[in-house]
């Protein structure tokens, strides 16, 4: 175990390294690419991590929670990760890396599409929504351009191919090989499976 964990300590300075990366992936990822901290360079270490066998990748962008102020600081939270989430993806796939790759963006709820609070030009927000939201994914056998359920025209309630987030989760565990159903273990009288014990299913439909 010591030598392992030297050997991951000893991999990080050349990880952190970004001075032999080109111009073009530079200029893929966006201007802020080279900036630490960033959501581009962070997207940026994360495609060199996979390319080394790192196994999960986490990125954080925070700061959606916008009850108010919302159009100006959802046009910079858009502005942070638009161009970087897309280059991510163009890098995987021109590195032939996407196919086993899965790529997956969401958050933990939605917001309501009405304004809260205030209404003016300049200052107003959305309140949370649990009932529906959207996520995306790509990579690893997810069909692109698809879309998977629908809402009402208020968008409030799903009318259409609900899926649950233990749907979400038994996909992704498919999409690593693993039926969601077998992975059990006993706990207090019942068979716990990573996706809770209620039935989930695998979205089919977003695969391709």
């Amino acid at each position: 175990c010591s030598s392992d964990l030297f050997r991951m300590q000893a991999s990080v300075p050349e990880l952190a390294d970004l001075s032999k990366e080109t111009p073009a992936t530079f200029d893929l990822y966006g201007p802020h690419s080279r900036d630490r901290g960033t959501f581009a360079n962070s997207c940026l270490t994360a495609r060199r991590l996979v390319e080394r066998g790192v196994r999960f990748v986490q990125i954080f962008h925070r700061g959606w929670d916008q009850h108010g102020n919302l159009p100006n600081d959802i046009k910079q939270q858009c502005k942070d990760i638009d161009r970087a989430a897309w280059a991510l993806i163009q890098d995987l796939k021109q590195r032939g890396m996407l196919e086993d790759t899965l790529v997956v963006w969401g958050g933990e709820f939605g917001r309501t599409v009405y304004s809260q609070g205030t209404l003016t030009k300049t200052n107003y927000g959305r309140d949370h929504h649990p009932r529906n939201f959207c996520i995306w994914a790509a990579g690893a056998g997810i069909k692109g351009g698809t879309v998977h359920g629908e809402t009402d025209e208020f968008s409030y309630n799903v009318v259409k191919d609900p899926v649950h987030v233990r749907d979400l989760h038994a996909t992704i565990l498919n999409r690593f090989g693993l039926d969601h159903d077998k992975l059990l273990f006993k706990y207090q009288g019942l068979d716990q499976k990573l996706v809770g014990v209620v039935p989930a299913k695998v979205i089919k439909g977003i695969l391709a």
